[in-house]
C-alpha cells in the first residue's frame, strides 16, 4: 500500500467455502507488549496461525471505539474504529513516532487488558504522531479521507465534545446537545485541532484495518464481522440523527431496547439503547441502515447482525423503567428492510443471530431471506432429541459454535454442569469427558452446518477464568487476552487434521 492510500468500497469480499471453519477472537485479546491487542504484526501472526490450523475465517466483534463497560457492543460510533486497536509499531514503520519511544512501556498485564491505562499511556503518543502527520505536510491525505468519508466529520466533532465535556452528549449545553447550528459551527471552530486529532486517529485505524483485511485475504482467511441491531445512546449516530429513534423534545429516550422476562432472567434484560422510528427509516428507504451496512462491507467479508428478531418485533420498554418487565412486543420492519438493502447493495454475505426467544414467525421471516441462522452447541443438552442446537437436528444453512462470546468456554462450562446435565452431554457425545473440548470441536466440525466456529479459548482448552464476556455485569468483561506461550504447535497441527478430517479445512498454501 502506498502512501496515502487508504481503503476503498469497491474492495471485493473473499468467496466462501461451502464448507469452512473459523476462530472467534475479538483484536484485543490479542497478545503484545503494550497492554492490548491491535492491528499490527500480532495481527498478522494470528493470521498466519489461522492459516496453519487449516482455518478460512476470523471472526471478530464490533470495531467501533468502546464506550460504557469497554463493550464492543456499546460503541460511541457504529461507523468509526477503535482508536485502542491502532498499533504504535506500525505508526514507526509510517515514522510518525520513534522506536525508542516504545522501548519502555509500562507494565501490562499479558492476560487482561486494563482499558483505561492503556489508554492514558497510548494518548500522548499518538497525538505526538498526529503533530509530526501534520507537520510532515501530510494533512492532504486526511482532507482526501474525511472527503470520502461522510459520517467522519459528525462523528469527529462528536469525540471532540465528548473528550471537552466528558459526560454524555445529553448533558452538554442545551445547543449542542439540541445540534444549534450556530452552536456547532462554533465548536467547529473552537475545537478545531481536536477534530483534526479524532479524524487522524480513524485515518490511522482505516489503514491498519485495510492492510490487515487485505492480507488475512491474501491468505484466503475472510473476516467475520459484527453489526449491532440498536447503537448505543450516548453515541454520534443517535446524537446526530435524533430523528430516527423514539426520542422526546429534549433528546431522551421514550421507550428502550431489552427482551422480555425468561428462565434466566425473571426481570428480563435491560439494554436500555434507543429504539428506531421505522417508519421515518422507511420513508428514507432505510439510507442510513444501508450507508452503515456498506461501510461495514467494505472492512469484512461476512457479517453477523446481532438480535435479528428485532427486525420483525422488538421489546420496547417504558425509559423510566428500571426492568424489562413492562416492555411489549412492537413490530419492526420486517422483509421490506432487507429488501431495501438488497436494492442498493445486493445480495450481501449475512448471518443473523437467532438465539433466544425465536418464535415461528421470527424463523419464517429468516427462511425467506434464506440468511443462516446460529446454533450453540452449549445449548444443546437441556432439553428433548427435539433441540434444535443439537446435532442431528441442524441444517446446512448454518453457523455452528461450540460457544460465543457472551458464553462461558466449553471447558468451564461442562464443569459447572449437574451432574444430570453433564452425563446427558457424555451419553450423547459416546465420550469420557477425559478431553471434553476437543469432543465439542469434533462434533461442530461434523456438523452439516456450513461453518463452524470455535472461540480461541476453546482451542487453547482454557476454562472459566478465560470468558470474555458475562451478560447482565457491567464490569469485568471483554479483558481477556492470550499468550503466545498457550498455542501449542501440536494442538494447531491437529485442529488443521480435524478441519480435514471433516472436509472444513482451506487448501494447504
Amino acid at each position: 500500500m502506498t502512501s496515502g492510500e487508504t481503503s476503498t468500497d469497491d474492495n471485493e469480499a473473499l468467496p466462501w467455502p461451502d464448507r469452512g471453519a473459523g476462530v472467534l477472537l475479538h483484536p484485543t485479546s490479542l497478545p503484545g507488549r503494550f497492554g492490548a491487542g491491535d492491528l499490527g504484526q500480532e495481527a498478522h501472526n494470528f493470521v498466519d496461525m489461522l492459516v496453519d490450523g487449516g482455518q478460512s475465517v476470523w471472526q471478530i466483534l464490533p470495531l467501533g471505539p468502546a464506550g460504557n463497560g469497554n463493550s464492543p457492543y456499546a460503541a460511541r460510533s457504529v461507523f468509526a474504529g477503535n482508536r485502542t486497536l491502532i498499533a504504535l509499531g506500525r505508526l514507526v514503520e509510517e515514522h510518525l513516532l520513534d522506536s525508542p519511544e516504545l522501548d519502555d512501556p509500562p507494565w501490562f498485564s499479558p492476560e487482561r487488558v486494563d482499558f483505561p491505562e492503556v489508554d492514558v499511556w497510548r494518548e500522548p503518543l499518538l497525538r505526538r504522531a498526529c503533530e509530526r502527520f501534520l507537520a510532515s505536510g501530510r494533512a492532504t491525505e486526511l482532507d482526501a479521507f474525511a472527503e470520502r468519508t461522510h459520517w467522519l466529520a459528525d462523528y469527529a466533532l462528536f469525540a471532540a465534545l465528548h473528550r471537552l465535556y466528558d459526560a454524555p452528549w445529553d448533558s452538554w449545553p442545551e445547543p449542542l446537545a439540541q445540534r444549534n447550528h450556530n452552536a456547532l459551527a462554533e465548536a467547529r471552530l473552537e475545537l478545531a485541532a481536536e477534530i483534526t486529532y479524532q479524524e487522524f486517529l480513524q485515518w490511522c485505524f482505516d489503514r491498519q484495518w485495510y492492510d490487515l483485511r487485505s492480507y488475512a485475504n491474501s491468505r484466503g482467511v475472510g473476516i467475520f464481522g459484527d453489526v449491532p441491531i440498536f447503537p448505543d445512546y450516548d453515541s454520534a449516530d443517535v446524537w446526530a440523527n435524533p430523528h430516527l429513534f423514539k426520542l422526546d423534545a429534549a433528546g431522551h429516550p421514550e421507550r428502550v431496547a431489552g427482551v422480555p422476562p425468561d428462565a434466566f432472567s425473571s426481570a428480563g434484560q435491560h439494554w436500555g439503547n434507543p429504539l428506531y422510528r421505522w417508519d421515518v427509516l422507511a420513508a428514507q428507504d432505510y439510507s442510513w441502515w444501508v450507508e452503515r451496512l456498506r461501510a461495514d462491507f467494505s472492512r469484512i467479508d461476512l457479517l453477523r447482525i446481532d438480535h435479528f428478531r428485532g427486525f420483525h418485533a422488538a421489546w420496547e420498554i417504558p425509559a423510566e423503567d428500571k426492568t424489562a418487565e413492562r416492555g411489549q412486543w412492537v413490530p419492526g420492519p420486517g422483509g421490506a428492510f432487507f429488501e431495501a438493502v438488497r436494492a442498493s447493495l445486493g445480495e450481501p454475505p449475512i448471518v443473523v443471530e437467532d438465539l433466544g426467544l425465536i418464535t415461528r414467525d421470527v424463523r419464517t421471516l429468516r427462511d425467506s431471506l434464506g440468511y443462516p441462522g446460529m446454533a450453540v452447541l452449549q445449548f444443546a443438552f437441556g432439553d428433548d432429541a427435539r433441540n434444535p442446537y443439537l446435532p442431528h437436528n441442524h441444517r446446512q444453512n448454518l453457523v455452528v459454535y461450540t460457544g460465543t462470546h457472551d458464553n462461558d468456554t466449553t471447558l468451564g462450562w461442562f464443569h459447572c454442569l449437574g451432574e444430570k446435565e453433564r452425563a446427558a452431554v457424555l451419553r450423547y457425545l459416546a465420550r469420557d469427558g477425559a478431553d471434553i473440548v476437543s469432543d465439542m470441536i469434533r462434533v461442530a466440525y461434523g456438523s452439516v452446518a456450513k461453518l463452524a466456529i470455535v472461540p480461541m479459548q476453546d482451542i487453547l482448552n482454557l476454562d472459566s477464568d478465560a470468558r470474555l464476556n458475562m451478560p447482565g455485569t457491567a464490569t469485568g468483561n471483554w479483558a481477556w487476552r492470550f499468550r503466545w506461550d498457550q498455542v501449542d504447535g501440536g494442538r494447531i497441527h491437529w485442529l488443521r487434521e480435524t478441519a480435514e478430517e471433516y472436509a472444513r479445512a482451506r487448501p494447504r498454501d
